[in-house]
């Protein structure tokens, strides 16, 4: 007698009130052995395609990971660049500043030396170091246009010399009992010795002026003006910008004049002043030497 191989199955489909159809299918035994084996295969594929895909899933999480770490990185460079130029602005003004009030740095040397350990910012620091360079900027330019405007203050002696007449009345230096007023301050010094601005200004006159003879005035902004006159060479041209310092002509006796001296006058609006209001006291008399350039 055969023995069938085959399990059966019966199924049985309703397709109406009338009728019934039963169909039988057949299974063969070796399939039933082989079943386990292919659903574990398809477990284990199904299993290892899952973890491909959570594993390209990682994968991609860490790639955007390291882009947005990079992007930050760049952004903190960025930051940082940006802020060592500002600062070195910084420095840069600081410098000019200290050169605009007269600082020394001849004992600072050139090649400065640079170290410390190794202090890594965050975001938070960075923002604070920002934060405190936009208020040393500020404080910076404030005090800059501070100097600026001293700068154009005409407070340093004109020349090296001894200040002889002053502003006001005085006999005639010519002779005879007649006075008359002096409208500046004179400083006895050798011919030739340099005469330099006493503040910032434009060169508005460098010419010959009747009674002052060879003479260089200078506007300071502000209706402030200086005339430095009797000089017996003029260093300077009219529309010149001049800082102050810079030399404008050399002591002589041009014009009426007695003997080699420098004719200071300091106005205000066309009307003279006292020059003595602007400039460093001395007791001695004797005029400290000027900066110049």
């Amino acid at each position: 007698m055969k023995t069938d191989d085959k399990l059966y199955a019966f199924i049985v489909a309703h397709t109406s009130r009338s009728r019934s159809t039963i169909r039988r299918i057949g299974i063969h035994r070796r399939w039933l052995k082989v079943a386990p084996v292919m659903a574990a295969f398809v477990l284990c594929a199904a299993a290892y395609g899952l973890f491909g895909v959570f594993r390209e899933a990682v994968h991609l999480r860490t790639a955007r990971e390291n882009a947005r770490l990079r992007q930050e990185n760049e952004q903190q460079r960025q930051k940082l660049e940006q802020l060592k130029d500002r600062v070195d602005a910084i420095e840069d003004a600081s410098r000019r500043i200290a050169e605009t009030a007269g600082v020394s740095e001849e004992n600072i040397p050139d090649g400065r030396g640079t170290g410390g350990p190794l202090l890594v910012m965050n975001e938070s620091e960075i923002a604070a170091v920002e934060a405190r360079a936009v208020l040393l900027e500020a404080q910076l330019h404030t005090y800059e246009l501070a100097l600026k405007e001293k700068s154009r203050i005409p407070s340093i002696f004109p020349v090296l010399g001894e200040m002889t007449d002053g502003f006001g009345g005085r006999r005639n230096p010519f002779g005879g009992s007649s006075y008359e007023f002096h409208p500046g301050q004179d400083i006895r010094a050798e011919r030739g010795t340099p005469v330099v601005a006493a503040a910032n200004g434009t060169v508005v006159f460098a010419d010959w002026q009747s009674g002052y003879g060879q003479m260089v005035e200078v506007d300071h902004g502000g209706g402030l003006t200086t005339r430095y006159a009797h000089l017996s060479k003029i260093e300077a041209t009219t529309g010149q910008q001049i800082a102050r310092g810079q030399l404008l002509g050399r002591v002589g006796s041009t014009g009426r004049s007695t003997g080699p001296h420098l004719h200071y006058e300091v106005r205000i609006n066309g009307e003279s002043v006292n020059p003595l209001a602007y400039l460093p006291t001395n007791d001695a008399g004797a005029v400290p030497t000027p900066p110049q350039n």
